[in-house]
């Protein structure tokens, strides 16, 4: 098992264009990490750069302690799997799988074993045989991440599941966190998908515009997000400046009750995500309210509502009778409201990655 850590990394690849700036992380023995962010945001970049395909501007990447810079690709151990199966045509999908393991000169009898344990894995038992152009694109995908696994490597791997359906994805996310598991791999993943992050992370960390913003367990993301941004890309929508006082925000909805927040008196911004706000009063945060639209879904409804002007989106339970023009009582849950510094980004930018 190995500890990863990434010091002060940045990548420049023109003066002025940064792709990643400044990144601090450190992955600890076999646990599975999850690098999340929109497209452009650096996550590649970082990979490329553990991998040893990129050099940093400056910064370093450690194994154990000790800096890979000098490491030869080949040498460091790291296996990236990316979005784009890249399968030798030549091989068979056995030939591929044993690749890596032929390279480090294991008996045959293991290599069989390990390599029908890792197509079986993928749901692929039986394929030993067949060739790449004899498979589907997912297929490859799938023969890929087996020739992966099974080295049992420090991994890296660069949205391995994107081109999959959503079945076979949900399904081998649960196949890559188990063998991760089982076989102890340090491993960084990268996806833009908050779901399948939150799915198969032991922690989270999320990059924008190329520098590290907050890293944590997934459900920090949800409860305690540092900033809008951070609260955006997990699908927070509503928002209300404010000036707080105390436990008491004055917002444009009227005042708005809160937990203790380590933040300053002064100006902050409130978010409360659309599935916390309840239907009907309780006890505190209560605000008559206006249905602007409602359509139903499930397990949830999604509806827009009105207070004195300000919308907020809810999602509740598709049995409240929440028609257009309705009146009704929201109720704002204090334990339920994050409160962030005050925003002036009204949407996170994209950056070269």
């Amino acid at each position: 098992m190995t500890t990863l850590t990434l010091r002060n990394l940045t990548k420049e690849y023109v003066p002025g264009v940064t792709a990643v700036s400044n990144l601090n992380l450190t992955v600890n023995e076999g646990e599975l990490m999850v690098l999340l962010g929109p497209s452009g945001c650096g996550k590649t970049t970082t990979l490329r750069l553990i991998a040893g395909l990129l050099k940093p501007t400056h910064g370093d990447v450690l194994f154990d302690g000790a800096s890979a810079l000098a490491v030869p690709p080949e040498q460091r151990g790291a296996v990236m799997v990316f979005q784009e199966h890249a399968l030798f045509p030549f091989m068979s999908v056995g030939d591929n799988v044993a690749f890596g393991l032929k390279m480090r000169k294991l008996n045959q009898v293991e290599i069989g074993k390990r390599v029908a344990a890792a197509l079986t894995a993928v749901q692929l038992a039986g394929y030993q045989d067949r060739w790449p152009d004899q498979l589907s694109g997912g297929q490859r995908q799938r023969v890929a991440l087996a020739r992966a696994l099974v080295i049992r490597p420090r991994l890296l791997l660069d949205e391995p599941l994107s081109n999959l359906d959503r079945g076979l994805r949900e399904e081998l996310r649960q196949v890559v966190r188990q063998l991760q598991k089982e076989a102890g791999i340090t491993t960084l993943f990268v996806t833009h998908d908050q779901a399948e992050a939150v799915a198969m992370a032991d922690r989270i960390g999320v990059m924008i515009n190329g520098r590290l913003r907050q890293a944590g367990p997934p459900r920090d993301f949800y409860e305690h997000p540092i900033d809008a941004d951070i609260a955006r890309f997990f699908g927070a929508s509503n928002f209300l400046p404010g000036v707080k006082q105390g436990q008491i925000v004055q917002t444009n909805i009227g005042q708005v009750e809160i937990s203790s927040s380590p933040l300053a008196d002064g100006p902050v911004l409130l978010t409360v995500r659309s599935e916390a706000i309840e239907i009907g009063a309780n006890g505190h945060n209560n605000f008559p309210a206006r249905v602007q639209s409602c359509s139903y879904r499930v397990p949830v409804a999604e509806c827009r509502v009105s207070i004195h002007g300000v919308p907020l989106h809810l999602a509740p339970p598709p049995y409240h009778d929440l028609s257009a023009n309705k009146e009704i009582m929201v109720h704002l849950p204090r334990e339920r409201i994050c409160v962030l510094p005050p925003s002036a980004k009204k949407r996170m930018m994209k950056d070269t990655g």
